[in-house]
């Protein structure tokens, strides 16, 4: 699948129909939510979700939600704030603890916020995405079948993404430039910040 063409055709339909879907975007800090707000922004009524229970670290928990928080705020957007729950990603990283980075405890922590999106996302939302794909170091087609994976008939519908093209991730640092934006150098897990 070519994530990147079936958005642009997504778009293309939407623009054609007059139709501003609603779109609950899981966003894991606001560097790589910038890009993909200034390409969504004219084509979807989006929502930000903060739900990253891998940032194990409480101050730096809050410090990426209140920077996202005044990006939302210059697009204009909302963030629903999925709560601080450093247990849960040691629970489900159990046993994976030495997984090399991209490893199985990746996928697991992938798999941990695309679940919560989609709960939430099914009551409301047309269609659920997540900013993770913007990361060169992130899988965006392991990320996009953990996505459509999840998807329920008749629920929102999971909106295949590979936001480092069309040079997404060289604008996500553009913008992050522009609103002062603090840019952390690791995921946000105890494991990702160790010397390997």
């Amino acid at each position: 699948m070519n994530a990147q063409l079936e958005l642009d055709k997504l778009i293309s339909q939407c623009k054609e129909r007059g139709i501003t879907p609603r779109l609950l975007l899981h966003a894991c800090c606001a560097p790589c939510a910038s890009y993909p707000l200034e390409y969504l922004a004219p084509y979807f009524d989006i929502t930000l979700l903060y739900y990253n229970p891998n940032i194990t670290e409480r101050v730096e928990y809050e410090k990426r939600l209140a920077e996202l928080q005044r990006l939302a705020h210059e697009f204009g957007f909302n963030v629903i704030d999925g709560g601080y729950d450093d247990k849960l990603f040691f629970e489900r990283s159990k046993g994976l603890e030495k997984e090399p980075e991209r490893g199985k405890r990746c996928t697991e922590c992938f798999t941990t916020r695309l679940q919560k999106t989609a709960e939430i996302a099914s009551s409301d939302y047309d269609y659920y995405a997540t900013t993770l794909t913007l990361s060169p170091l992130k899988n965006a087609t392991l990320i996009n079948q953990i996505g459509l994976a999840l998807q329920k008939e008749g629920k929102a519908k999971y909106l295949a993404t590979d936001f480092k093209k069309k040079g997404g991730y060289l604008r996500s640092i553009e913008l992050s430039k522009k609103y002062e934006l603090y840019r952390q150098n690791y995921c946000g897990c105890v494991f990702s910040k160790r010397k390997d």
